[in-house]
Order: C-alpha cells, then structure tokens, then sequence
C-alpha cells in the first residue's frame, strides 16, 4: 500500500488496492499521472492557440464573434461526447471487459454506430439552421457581426462530428488504461488553428479573415485528432462490428445513462453557454475576456480535477454497489490529490494572476488594461476552483453507485443558480471601466443593459459586467459541490474528514500566495514573462517546500519522482 493510503484513518487503512481488467492491481495516482501528462501537453497548445489568437485578434468586435461561433459546436461536443460519453459508456464497458471482451467489442460497434447515425443528423441540422442559432447564442449581436457569426458556424459545425468521435475513442483507450494517448490528441486539434492562424496573419489577411482561417483550422483539426486515435482503438475493439441495434440490454444500459449524464457532466459546458449569453448583453469585449479568463480557469479542472476523476471512473464502476469501505478510499485520496495541486494553482491566480495573463496574453492587440479584466475575471473563477475540481470526483461516485439522476439534478441546480447570480451581479459592474491602473465608474448603478452607445464603443475601455459572471460561477460550485458530498453521505455513509495532508496544503498555498505579492514588488518593472519565472518559480519551490516539509503525501511522491528523474550526484542508492 502505497504511503498516501496509510493516511486514511478508520476502517478503510485495510482496505487492499482494488484490481483491474486481468487481475492487475491498478494504481489510481499512475492513472492521474498520465491523463495529467497527455492533458498538460493539450492545455499547454490550447494555451499557445490563445496567445496567439489574442496577438491577432485581441479582446473586441471579431474575437467576440469568433469565441461565440465556438460556443454551439463547444456545449454540443461536451454534451454528446467528452465526458458525458465516457461516464456513461465507460461504467458498462469497463465491467463487460472484466467478464467478456467479446461482448464488450460488441458493445463498442453499436454505440459507434448510434453516434453516426446522431452525428450525421446534429451536423445537418446545424448547417441549415445556423442563421437562427446564431441569433439564439448572441441576442446582442446584430449586423455584420451576426453575419460573421452564422457563417463561422457553418464552418465548424461538421467538426463536432468529429470531436464526438474523439470522445467516444478516448471512452475505449481509457477503459483499456491507455490514458496518454486520449487526453494528449488534442494537440492536433490546437497545432493546426495555430498554423492556419500564423499563416493568414503571414498573408495579411484582415480580422474577418483571420477569423475565417481559424475556423478552417477547427474542422481540419478536429479530422487529424481521431485519426491518430483509430489504429489504437482498432487494435484495441479487434472483432467489433458497427451495428445501429440499440436492443441489447448493455447498449440500453449506456443510453438510460446518457441523458442525465449529459445534464451532469455538462454542467460546466452548459454554464459556459449560459455565460455566453449573458455575456452578449454586456460592452464589447466582455465574450472575449470571458473567454480568456476561462481557459486559464479551466486548465487546473481539466488538469487535475479531470486527470484523478478520469483516472478513477473505470476504477470506481468496477467497484459498483458491492465496493463502499474501497469507494470511500478511493475518494478520500483523489481529493487530497486535488486539493494539493489546486490550492496552490488558485493561490496564483488570485494572487499573482494579472503576471500569468500579460506573460501569456499581453502584446499585439492585447493591452495592459485588457490583462487586468483578465485577472479580475481569472481571480474571482479561482475562488470556485477547489469545488469545482472536487466536484467531478464527487460525480464519478455517484455515477459508479448507479444515481446519474441525482447528479443530473444537482447539476441543474448550479447553472440556475450561476446564471440567476451572475445576471444580478453583471450589469450592476458593467457600469465600471477600467483607465489606465484605475476602476471609474460611468454610470449610476442598475440592473439592465447599459444602452447601445455605451456598449459598442470601439476601442473603448474594458468594462467589469463579465466579473460578475465569474462570481456567480464560483458561489455556485461550492453550493454544487456540498450537494453531491450529502448525496453521497446518504448512500455510504459519512466520508472522512479533510485530512491532515490537505489541511497542510491549503495552509501553504494561502502563505506562497501573499508572500509572492512582496516578491513581485521586489521585480516591479521587469517584462511580464521575465516577471513570472522569477516570482513563480521561487513561489512553487517554496510551497512544494512547506510541503514537503510537513510529509504532505502528494509533495512527498513528487519530490521523491523529481529526485529519480534529476539525481544528485554522489548520491547511491541503498
């Protein structure tokens, strides 16, 4: 047993590892290492993608334009693939794998079939009728950007078909432990608009073609990310036939899980579109700062929170109803490995965030004042992040103990009460400006859109009103996140209480994070990246320190694989 399971208290100390497809033991924290390894490599080209199409497009008309014709094939993905098809595919999978490959193989070509067949008929409808969808995303938009938005929807909506498909290839890697290959293929996806991207900027192309290339760079993309996917699965499903029979009682299994899942692992992806929305009736830029902010926000979720919950959902369906006292274990040592990356990650964003955004974000069309909307959007996110990220686990229980219902209606819950949150917060702080270092207000305060004049200044400073999107995001998910703990309570018992490890670090995250605001003023004045390596890297050191210190289990395993991939020298091993 491995040193993080020796600090469970209670009757879970002797609880053995549980064992996976073949009789293998499966170790939970090598799983969240390789999803977290393949989904860094994605977020970190997802990253390059947004630096450079804030260089080109920066935050204003098109680069709102473009984030929104990304919104529709965005929630559809999510919706119909990502982790909605892997939570309800990979419970009945997994467990036909341990008792028959065959009938799992059978299992994989009917729900491939279904999804062509569905595909096929999203994206036909969604190129016909990308006009009025168009107008049902962006209420705000009118004229030529709503013009621009409907034909980049036409653009990339046969790319969802695709994407889906992705979902459904990393639905078999993952059920067979092959979690690198899965969460690393978005690479292509994000490679590829960045070559289309610096190519017509290359060409001199105006923003409404910048645009346009982009949005070729997300369809052929989203072909060359499935294609590096097939000859694995294909070895992988070797005898599957695609079939549409939709009879078998395993294929039902998946589709009654299907919906309430799509409400429950959708959650964010429907919020995300909810925002949107919203976002539209607020001053220009607001979509595209909102965006920015999101997908720093959404690189700790997707790289630990995603990493240790995908990890352990084939591990957790295989224990089912039968596993409680493994379960709780299980969950009690995911979350402390969630807390021990997220804390510090939050801790940077509030406090050190506008650093990480200029280093990333600010040049080109890309001002000063735009970084620091950015932050304020990214710090106030921060705030939800450890519910969030604790969150996701918290579902994939639910999902193992067969209660997708309840995750959908907890699910539902949050997106109502983020958007009626965020709605009452947005227009009240749209009415603030930033100038210069400065927060003005230009308005006196209310709760309705400000009038057309104010909204569509070009050029015009950057407004707050998308802050309180992002305060309604982040009161919500610990509101989510207390719900699904009490629905689990209910059916398992009490779970143990935060541990001494993740006390530790919640502890060392707050002290880094203040610290690191009397370093900065120590470098004031340096360029932004500059800015960031020496304030983040001693600011890390410094938490992994404490840490390590205090025999956090987590910062003691990764100081222990930093010491084997850097030896010191003269050191031997005994």
């Amino acid at each position: 047993m491995s040193d993080i399971s020796r600090e469970v208290n209670g009757p879970l100390d002797n609880v053995e590892a549980p064992t996976g497809h073949g009789g293998e033991p499966h170790d939970g924290r090598r799983g969240s290492f390789l999803v977290a390894g393949g989904i860094l490599l994605s977020r970190v080209a997802g990253l390059v993608r947004e630096m450079t199409i804030a260089g080109f497009l920066g935050v204003g008309g098109t680069a709102d334009v473009f984030k929104a014709a990304m919104r529709i094939p965005n929630l559809l993905q999510n919706l119909l693939g990502e982790g909605v098809l892997s939570a309800s595919f990979i419970p009945v999978y997994s467990r036909l794998l341990e008792k028959d490959e065959r009938e799992a193989n059978q299992l994989a070509g009917t729900i491939l079939g279904l999804l062509l067949i569905v595909m096929t008929a999203v994206v036909s409808i969604g190129m016909i009728f990308a006009g009025p969808l168009a107008r049902v995303i962006t209420p705000g938009f009118s004229g030529q950007n709503l013009e621009l938005a409907t034909t980049l929807l036409r653009i990339v909506f046969p790319a969802i078909a695709f994407l889906v498909l992705s979902a459904f290839c990393t639905g078999i890697l993952n059920s067979h432990r092959r979690f690198f290959l899965s969460y690393a293929s978005p690479v292509m996806w994000n490679a590829t608009q960045i070559a289309f991207l610096v190519t017509a900027g290359i060409m001199g192309m105006t923003t409404v073609g910048l645009a346009h290339a982009l949005a070729w760079g997300v369809l052929v993309g989203s072909v060359l990310e499935v294609t590096i996917q097939v000859p694995t699965v294909r070895r992988l499903t070797a005898g599957a036939r695609l079939s549409a029979d939709y009879r078998s009682p395993d294929a039902r299994d998946v589709l009654r899980r299907f919906a309430p899942v799509a409400l429950g692992r959708g959650v964010i992806q429907i919020l995300i579109y909810v925002e949107l929305v919203l976002a539209s009736l607020l001053a220009a830029g607001g979509i595209s700062a909102l965006t920015y902010g999101q997908v720093l926000y959404l690189l700790p979720i997707s790289l630990f929170g995603m990493a240790v919950a995908a990890a352990e959902l084939p591990e957790l369906a295989r224990l089912g109803q039968a596993g409680h006292a493994a379960i709780k274990q299980r969950l009690h040592l995911g979350r402390e490995r969630i807390v021990f990356y997220v804390a510090f990650t939050a801790a940077i964003y509030i406090f050190d965030g506008d650093i990480i955004v200029a280093a990333l974000l600010q040049r080109g069309q890309f001002t000063a004042a735009d970084t620091m909307l950015v932050w304020f959007v990214l710090a106030t996110f921060a705030l939800g992040l450890l519910g969030t990220t604790q969150s996701r686990l918290l579902q994939n229980v639910l999902y193992a103990l067969d209660q997708p219902t309840t995750v959908a209606r907890i699910s539902v819950a949050r997106v109502v009460l983020a958007a009626g949150l965020g709605a009452l917060f947005m227009f009240p702080l749209d009415r603030f400006i930033i100038v210069g270092s400065q927060i003005r207000q230009i308005s006196p305060i209310a709760f309705h859109p400000l009038p057309l004049y104010l909204r569509n200044i070009p050029d015009g400073p950057p407004h707050l009103g998308v802050v309180g999107l992002a305060l309604g995001a982040a009161l919500s998910s610990w509101i989510e996140y207390r719900l699904l703990k009490g629905a689990i309570e209910r059916r398992i018992g009490p779970l143990p209480a935060i541990s001494r490890g993740a006390r530790w670090s919640l502890a060392a995250a707050l002290v880094v994070g203040v610290a690191s605001m009397g370093l900065r003023m120590a470098f004031d004045g340096l360029p932004p990246l500059v800015t960031a390596v020496v304030v983040g890297v001693p600011t890390g050191l410094a938490y992994l320190a404490i840490t390590g210190v205090a025999a956090v289990p987590e910062s003691v395993a990764l100081l222990h694989r930093l010491r084997r991939l850097f030896p010191v020298r003269g050191s031997s091993k005994r």
